[in-house]
Protein backbone atom coordinates (compact mmCIF):
# COMPACT_ATOMS: atom_id res chain seq x y z
CA UNK A 1 0.00 0.00 0.00
CA UNK A 2 2.61 2.39 0.84
CA UNK A 3 5.90 2.95 -1.04
CA UNK A 4 9.51 2.41 0.87
CA UNK A 5 10.45 5.63 3.03
CA UNK A 6 12.83 7.63 1.26
CA UNK A 7 16.49 8.98 3.03
CA UNK A 8 14.97 12.08 2.78
CA UNK A 9 13.26 14.00 5.98
CA UNK A 10 9.68 13.97 6.45
CA UNK A 11 8.90 17.58 6.61
CA UNK A 12 7.74 18.27 10.44
CA UNK A 13 4.48 20.69 9.50
CA UNK A 14 2.11 20.29 7.18
CA UNK A 15 -1.38 20.67 6.41
CA UNK A 16 -3.26 17.53 7.37
CA UNK A 17 -6.95 18.66 6.15
CA UNK A 18 -5.24 19.51 2.66
CA UNK A 19 -3.02 16.79 2.55
CA UNK A 20 -6.40 14.75 2.83
CA UNK A 21 -8.61 16.52 0.08
CA UNK A 22 -5.66 15.69 -2.07
CA UNK A 23 -4.77 12.35 -1.33
CA UNK A 24 -1.13 13.15 -0.51
CA UNK A 25 1.65 10.37 0.42
CA UNK A 26 4.71 11.24 2.14
CA UNK A 27 7.56 9.27 3.50
CA UNK A 28 10.69 9.83 5.13
CA UNK A 29 13.00 9.98 7.81
CA UNK A 30 12.34 11.48 11.17
CA UNK A 31 15.14 11.72 13.83
CA UNK A 32 14.74 10.56 16.84
CA UNK A 33 16.63 13.30 18.18
CA UNK A 34 14.09 15.62 17.29
CA UNK A 35 11.49 13.61 19.28
CA UNK A 36 11.83 15.02 23.04
CA UNK A 37 9.13 12.93 25.01
CA UNK A 38 10.45 9.85 23.09
CA UNK A 39 13.81 10.81 23.77
CA UNK A 40 13.15 10.50 27.73
CA UNK A 41 12.42 6.55 27.46
CA UNK A 42 15.56 5.84 25.37
CA UNK A 43 19.06 5.20 26.22
CA UNK A 44 20.33 6.66 22.92
CA UNK A 45 18.36 8.97 20.86
CA UNK A 46 20.80 8.50 17.61
CA UNK A 47 18.97 7.23 14.39
CA UNK A 48 15.92 7.43 12.57
CA UNK A 49 12.18 6.29 12.21
CA UNK A 50 11.30 5.38 8.96
CA UNK A 51 7.35 6.58 8.40
CA UNK A 52 5.24 6.39 5.34
CA UNK A 53 1.63 8.46 5.61
CA UNK A 54 -1.34 8.44 3.17
CA UNK A 55 -3.75 11.03 3.82
CA UNK A 56 -6.87 10.42 2.36
CA UNK A 57 -10.89 10.63 3.16
CA UNK A 58 -12.65 7.25 4.29
CA UNK A 59 -15.86 5.99 3.36
CA UNK A 60 -18.01 7.75 6.03
CA UNK A 61 -16.42 11.25 4.63
CA UNK A 62 -13.70 11.24 7.30
CA UNK A 63 -10.00 12.89 6.90
CA UNK A 64 -7.78 9.93 7.57
CA UNK A 65 -4.10 9.58 7.71
CA UNK A 66 -2.90 6.00 7.66
CA UNK A 67 0.24 4.48 7.68
CA UNK A 68 3.39 2.72 9.10
CA UNK A 69 6.27 4.11 11.24
CA UNK A 70 9.00 1.59 12.13
CA UNK A 71 12.44 2.78 14.20
CA UNK A 72 15.20 0.55 15.96
CA UNK A 73 14.80 2.23 19.68
CA UNK A 74 17.71 1.51 22.29
CA UNK A 75 15.97 1.23 25.60
CA UNK A 76 16.69 0.05 29.30
CA UNK A 77 16.59 -3.94 29.71
CA UNK A 78 14.78 -4.18 33.13
CA UNK A 79 16.90 -7.38 34.07
CA UNK A 80 20.58 -6.39 33.76
CA UNK A 81 19.50 -2.43 33.45
CA UNK A 82 21.99 -2.20 30.03
CA UNK A 83 20.93 -1.13 26.34
CA UNK A 84 18.66 -3.07 24.36
CA UNK A 85 17.50 -2.66 20.76
CA UNK A 86 13.77 -3.16 20.18
CA UNK A 87 12.06 -2.62 16.64
CA UNK A 88 8.96 -1.01 16.44
CA UNK A 89 6.60 -1.68 13.25
CA UNK A 90 3.35 -0.23 13.66
CA UNK A 91 0.69 0.95 11.92
CA UNK A 92 -0.98 4.27 11.84
CA UNK A 93 -4.97 4.93 11.42
CA UNK A 94 -5.52 8.38 12.12
CA UNK A 95 -8.92 10.26 12.13
CA UNK A 96 -8.52 14.12 11.80
CA UNK A 97 -10.54 15.62 14.21
CA UNK A 98 -11.40 19.18 15.63
CA UNK A 99 -12.05 18.73 18.90
CA UNK A 100 -12.78 15.58 22.07
CA UNK A 101 -16.94 15.84 20.97
CA UNK A 102 -16.17 14.56 16.96
CA UNK A 103 -13.36 12.51 18.16
CA UNK A 104 -16.29 10.34 20.35
CA UNK A 105 -18.45 9.46 17.17
CA UNK A 106 -15.33 7.97 15.50
CA UNK A 107 -15.40 4.33 14.03
CA UNK A 108 -13.79 1.97 16.39
CA UNK A 109 -10.80 1.12 14.16
CA UNK A 110 -9.90 4.76 13.82
CA UNK A 111 -8.03 6.89 16.63
CA UNK A 112 -8.39 10.86 16.54
CA UNK A 113 -5.72 13.11 16.17
CA UNK A 114 -6.84 16.25 17.40
CA UNK A 115 -5.84 19.66 14.55
CA UNK A 116 -8.17 22.57 15.72
CA UNK A 117 -10.18 24.12 13.00
CA UNK A 118 -7.70 27.36 13.44
CA UNK A 119 -4.61 24.98 13.31
CA UNK A 120 -3.37 25.38 9.48
CA UNK A 121 -0.16 23.39 10.32
CA UNK A 122 -0.09 20.45 12.47
CA UNK A 123 3.21 19.01 13.82
CA UNK A 124 3.80 15.81 11.80
CA UNK A 125 6.78 14.84 14.36
CA UNK A 126 4.40 14.95 16.84
CA UNK A 127 2.02 12.46 15.71
CA UNK A 128 4.68 10.20 14.69
CA UNK A 129 6.15 10.41 18.22
CA UNK A 130 2.65 9.59 19.80
CA UNK A 131 2.71 6.47 17.69
CA UNK A 132 6.26 5.08 18.80
CA UNK A 133 5.09 5.84 22.45
CA UNK A 134 2.30 4.24 22.61
CA UNK A 135 4.16 1.21 20.91
CA UNK A 136 7.14 1.23 23.56
CA UNK A 137 6.61 -2.36 24.94
CA UNK A 138 5.67 -2.56 28.50
CA UNK A 139 9.04 -3.60 29.83
CA UNK A 140 11.83 -3.98 27.54
CA UNK A 141 14.32 -7.13 27.86
CA UNK A 142 17.02 -8.73 25.59
CA UNK A 143 15.53 -12.03 24.60
CA UNK A 144 18.69 -14.33 25.90
CA UNK A 145 19.28 -14.42 29.03
CA UNK A 146 20.95 -11.33 30.03
CA UNK A 147 21.82 -11.57 34.47
CA UNK A 148 23.09 -14.87 36.28
CA UNK A 149 20.61 -17.43 36.59
CA UNK A 150 20.95 -17.68 40.41
CA UNK A 151 20.39 -14.20 40.50
CA UNK A 152 16.95 -15.42 39.33
CA UNK A 153 16.06 -17.57 42.52
CA UNK A 154 15.06 -16.72 46.09
CA UNK A 155 17.54 -19.33 47.21
CA UNK A 156 16.72 -22.31 49.30
CA UNK A 157 13.92 -22.06 51.94
CA UNK A 158 15.40 -21.95 55.34
CA UNK A 159 13.82 -24.63 57.94
CA UNK A 160 13.35 -24.23 60.85
CA UNK A 161 16.30 -24.98 63.23
CA UNK A 162 15.95 -25.97 66.87
CA UNK A 163 19.21 -24.20 67.86
CA UNK A 164 17.97 -20.80 66.50
CA UNK A 165 17.23 -18.06 69.62
CA UNK A 166 13.36 -17.52 69.52
CA UNK A 167 13.32 -13.49 69.25
CA UNK A 168 10.33 -13.95 71.19
CA UNK A 169 11.57 -15.76 73.93
CA UNK A 170 12.34 -13.19 76.16
CA UNK A 171 8.09 -12.13 75.99
CA UNK A 172 7.34 -15.69 77.00
CA UNK A 173 9.61 -15.14 80.48
CA UNK A 174 7.88 -11.82 81.18
CA UNK A 175 4.77 -13.05 80.53
CA UNK A 176 5.50 -16.08 82.82
CA UNK A 177 6.13 -13.56 85.37
CA UNK A 178 3.92 -12.07 88.27
CA UNK A 179 3.29 -8.43 87.72
CA UNK A 180 4.25 -7.02 91.43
Amino acid sequence: MFAAPSDQPLPRLGNPRKFAQQGVRLSGQVPLSALERLGEALVTNEGQAEVALAFGISEERKLVVRGRVGAELVLTCQRCLGPVTVPIDADIALAIVPDEATAKNLPSELDPWLVAEEEINADLYAMVEDELLLNLPAVAYHSELCIDPETLSIGKPETASQDKANPFQVLEQLKGTPKK
